[in-house]
């Protein structure tokens, strides 16, 4: 530490950490941008970075989970708050009449792959004696203390050899169907409660949704969604008056209950129906300020509180495994350690190689992005990106008359133990500055005093 803040470039080094508010592991690029006059092909300006210390120049890892980089994680939570509230209430190019629309806040479980201990609160127990003795390999299915939510053994199985982890694997590799399954047969229910053919119901009205994964404490994936019914043209109209509120919630109970994902036979594991669990809560999204805890506020800021986390929140690893002897030597809880062993076990099994569960291993065979959104149904994470990027002076300004040329290329990433420490006491400022400026927005103050 003593050398670096001694370096003739450290001041400047400092300048982009914070640039890039703190970064845990900023990439590094080297390279230069030429602005030139698109009619005479006159040098207006030039940037290069051999003039930055060590020749290149930070940018933001912009990575979304909290455990891998706090301040990337923090931007990318800010950016989803937005994009999921430009759904429900408008704006960021999505019409205001939006939060006028039937809108439903859903959350979609997956099944019972075997009994586990669960967190309990009040007077509640874990598992009552009465609700079983013990189980064909003679364990007690009972368990009569009351866990508290970060209970090391929440989300674990009473007995590991009735938990069923080849099911629970091929439910995380499956969910992305079964949730577009879900969403096509929202539509034909739609069509069928309207007397319509599925083919005439775009002529009516558009399916719009915005839904989040999340991991339960044993390792499965379940889904929060925001599901909104738009008018044939997209937000800027409104569906029919047929098109109700009530009836959405009739449709995704319905469509729900229904659908399901029938796997392959696969010689030595059989074949697997999946459903949704018997837990789905479907609530309606209220205004701010309509004293409920379901309001178009809270949801985007739930969803957003989410979109941080990994599997590394319910006690796994965010870094991929490369072999068995990596998975016997991380240091997660025995259930979780049997639900990679399992992946890897059936990633090499014949008709299971799409699902790439080797791959994904770490992450209990669940693959594809955290939150993902129909086409129409607001904003994109590229859009807020720009919009920020142009608020800051960071695009430049195409008005056709001027020509960027620009060459980059990748020469490292991360930071050294003694730049680490420093980039975390940059990145513990700034998100306290920010703490302070929302203080002062709550109670009427200047935003930037």
């Amino acid at each position: 530490m003593i050398r670096l803040v001694n370096e003739p470039g450290f001041q400047r080094w400092m300048e982009q950490i914070h640039f890039v508010g703190g970064c845990a592991a900023p990439v590094y690029l080297s390279g230069r941008t030429t602005t030139r006059d698109a009619a005479t092909g006159e040098v207006l300006g030039c940037y290069d970075t051999s003039n930055e210390p060590g020749g290149r120049l930070a940018v933001r890892c912009r990575n979304r989970r909290e455990s891998r980089c706090a301040p990337c994680s923090r931007l990318h939570s800010g950016d989803t708050f937005h994009l999921v509230r430009a759904g429900l209430l408008g704006g960021k190019g999505t019409s205001s009449r939006v939060a006028d629309h039937p809108r439903l806040f859903v959350t979609l479980t997956p099944p019972s792959f075997g009994a586990v201990h669960r967190a309990c609160s009040g007077t509640d127990r874990c598992h009552p004696r009465r609700n079983g003795g013990r189980c064909e390999h003679g364990r007690s299915l009972c368990c009569g203390q009351a866990h508290s939510a970060d209970a090391p053994a929440v989300g674990q199985p009473l007995c590991r050899d009735c938990y069923d982890y080849s099911a629970h694997c091929l439910w995380n590799a499956h969910t992305g169907e079964l949730w577009n399954r879900t969403t096509i047969t929202i539509r034909r229910h739609l069509a069928t409660a309207a007397g319509i053919t599925q083919s005439e119901l775009n002529d009516h009205l558009r399916v719009s949704f915005a839904k989040v994964a999340e991991y339960q404490r044993r390792g499965a994936i379940h889904f929060h969604a925001v599901i909104r019914l738009d008018g044939p043209n997209g937000p800027n109209g409104s569906p029919p008056g047929w098109a109700t509120v009530e009836l959405l919630e009739d449709v995704v109970r319905t469509a729900a209950g229904a659908v399901a994902v029938h796997t392959s036979y696969v010689p030595g594991l059989g074949e697997h129906v999946f459903r949704w669990g018997v837990q789905l809560d479907v609530h309606p999204v209220r205004s701010f300020g309509d004293d409920s805890p379901v309001t178009d506020q809270a949801v985007a800021a739930y969803v957003a509180k989410y979109v941080s986390k990994s599997v590394g929140d319910c006690g796994g690893t965010d870094r991929r495994v490369t072999s068995l002897d990596d998975i016997a030597l991380l240091p997660v809880a025995a259930h979780l350690r049997t639900l990679m062993a399992t992946c890897w076990r059936l990633g090499h099994l014949p008709g299971l190689d799409h699902l790439r569960l080797r791959a994904w291993a770490h992450t209990f065979g669940c693959r594809g992005h955290v939150l993902t959104k129909s086409r129409r149904y607001s904003t994109t994470y590229g859009a807020l990106r720009a919009a920020r990027a142009e608020h800051f002076g960071l695009l430049p300004v195409d008005d056709g008359t001027t020509v960027t040329e620009g060459g980059w290329r990748y020469v490292g990433s991360g930071h050294t133990l003694a730049e680490a420490e420093i980039a975390a006491g940059v990145a513990a400022d700034l998100a306290e500055l920010a703490e302070i400026r929302r203080d002062l927005v709550r109670h009427g103050g200047p935003p930037y005093d």
